[in-house]
């Protein structure tokens, strides 16, 4: 089946209730079991310092598992409700949002993003009014890839990084091809602010964050920093992980970088964007998020996932995936000591997410193994019911 039939049935699995997939969790729990074990032994063998993960099946949360200290040589266990950063996992919010403010018709994705950052230009000043607030959350600017992200690791404020665009030339029309972004695709930040009258922390508080009941969740370096059950960053050397400080740089780009939240909080996100929360984000809004864009190739050539990947693409803030001819919509993230992944089948009603505290590659190999022993699992369950 190809991947745009498999959408067109996204709709219909978002509209079926939670209790109907209840049967199921024992189908998948000894895959969720076997995926604890792999993940703890993963974990101590490549002496990650912790992490926590969580598996979920319609509204239930089917395992969720911690492993692991806060800081390397501490005292102070991971549990659920342990903060992480989630890097480019930030991102799946902004799209949510965005997408909120189109279908209340507050925001249009065919808008410049000129109309609400009128200091952004390009090279070719024409340029920059052909770049929409669709081709920003969509990742297709045009723009060289990660634009200026150099500045924001050297700690550059983002209002001096904007004019720096004036120098650049774009490498393709907006919306042809794929541009991965972290500056650019944070000016919804913005277009969200002035829409709405109010600070994109708030707006996202009062409209993902309070409703989910995601109590841990939050936006920014002060607010991770205030935050007592924190997991501490470790970036990998020939040595072994090494603690480091927090950095607040990519704090700056709140749509791109800036979310804190435990695996308690990522299980209620996941579950939201399978449809089990209508009320928060409608079907509606997750067939627009998830509608595939610009194709990803760059994303078939991963180390870990290249075996698997038939197709790739970017929706608005998640990426979209055709797993072994089967739809996933993914994302992950990375960022000075933390890396991110969350991912979910819509045909399946079945999602995953990790978070560690270490920068570490196992995370892409644990997840891209997970979901192929999942529609493995799958195949062989449709295959003794048509017996």
């Amino acid at each position: 089946m190809s991947l745009k039939m498999l959408f067109i049935s996204l709709a219909v699995v978002l509209g079926v209730s939670a209790n109907s997939f209840g049967a199921q969790t024992s189908q998948y729990q000894a895959v969720s079991d076997n995926f604890k074990q792999e993940f703890h032994q993963s974990l101590k063998k490549n002496k990650v310092p912790g992490g926590a993960f969580v598996i979920v099946e319609g509204d239930k949360v089917l395992k969720l598992s911690t492993y692991g200290k806060r800081q390397k040589g501490g005292k102070q266990n991971i549990n659920a409700d342990t903060v992480f950063r989630l890097a480019s996992v930030s991102k799946t919010f902004a799209g949510a949002l965005a997408s909120l403010l189109v279908h209340e018709h507050k925001l249009s994705w065919q808008q410049p993003i000129t109309g609400y950052l009128p200091e952004f230009s390009l090279a070719p000043p024409a340029k920059s009014e052909d770049i929409t607030i669709g081709h920003i959350i969509g990742q297709s600017t045009g723009l060289m890839p990660n634009s200026y992200d150099n500045l924001i690791n050297a700690n550059i404020k983002v209002d001096k990084i904007v004019p720096k665009f004036s120098k650049l030339t774009p490498m393709c029309n907006p919306g042809v091809c794929y541009s991965y972004q972290n500056v650019a695709f944070s000016f919804i930040e913005q277009a969200i602010e002035q829409q709405s009258g109010q600070s994109y922390e708030s707006l996202i508080t009062q409209r993902l964050f309070e409703p989910l009941g995601m109590q841990t969740a939050s936006i920014g370096y002060k607010a991770f920093t205030q935050i007592e059950n924190r997991a501490a960053p470790h970036i990998k050397t020939r040595f072994g992980f090494r603690q480091v400080k927090v950095k607040p740089n990519y704090y700056q780009l709140s749509p791109a970088a800036g979310i804190n939240a435990s695996i308690t909080d990522i299980a209620k996100w996941l579950m939201a964007n399978m449809g089990q929360r209508p009320d928060v984000i409608s079907p509606v809004v997750l067939e627009d998020i998830t509608t595939p864009g610009v194709r990803t190739t760059r994303e078939l050539r991963r180390r870990e996932w290249k075996a698997y990947l038939d197709d790739a693409h970017y929706g608005k803030g998640w990426r979209v995936y055709e797993f072994e001819g089967r739809p996933l919509i993914y994302h992950a993230g990375w960022v000075a000591g933390y890396v991110a992944e969350i991912a979910y089948s819509p045909e399946l009603n079945l999602g995953m997410a990790m978070l560690m505290n270490g920068e570490s590659r196992v995370i892409a190999e644990l997840g891209a193994n997970y979901w192929h022993q999942v529609f493995e699992h799958a195949k062989s369950l449709n295959k003794s019911v048509k017996k």
